[in-house]
């Protein structure tokens, strides 16, 4: 869908950070976006979708197993579990990939839109990033008078 790499920093023109600055830089990114993403996916969800969401997240092997077996009980052969497990090069019995399939399932059947509401939340926070270029830089440029 997208990556936080080099090729993001260069799209909002901050690729001329220091290196030791970029890749903190980008995990702060990621966080926000994680934030913001549940915060505009829970809205409208209810107390129990977000319990049985929670428990997906927190790799909660024996629910996350009943969830499957009521809602994708064929999941090995589903192409997202084959892409993931590619993507991942996990074996396909590791808790660690039933978790992360359980989750992009979930919000398949919960938050069809939430595909969508990654990419609108990731172009405000670039948005949000551009307008604050000048600060960021001169921020990191100040850092590296001082170090």
């Amino acid at each position: 869908m997208f990556q936080l790499d080099e090729k993001f920093l260069e799209e909002i023109g901050l690729d001329s950070m220091p290196e030791d600055q970029k890749k903190p830089f980008l995990q702060h990114i990621y966080d926000e976006l994680e934030l913001r993403v549940g915060t505009k996916l829970s809205d409208g969800m209810s107390d129990a979708q977000l319990e049985e969401f929670e428990s997906i997240i927190d790799r909660k092997d024996d629910l996350i197993v009943e969830w499957l077996e009521k809602h994708s009980a064929e999941y090995h052969n589903d192409s997202v579990f084959l892409q993931l497990q590619t993507a991942t090069g996990l074996d396909p019995n590791d808790p660690n990939l039933r978790a992360e399939y359980a989750a992009t399932k979930w919000l398949e059947i919960n938050r069809p839109d939430y595909r969508d509401v990654v990419v609108q939340v990731l172009d405000e926070l670039k948005k949000e990033v551009i307008a604050s270029r000048s600060a960021i830089l001169g921020g990191a440029a100040d850092t590296n008078q001082t170090a």
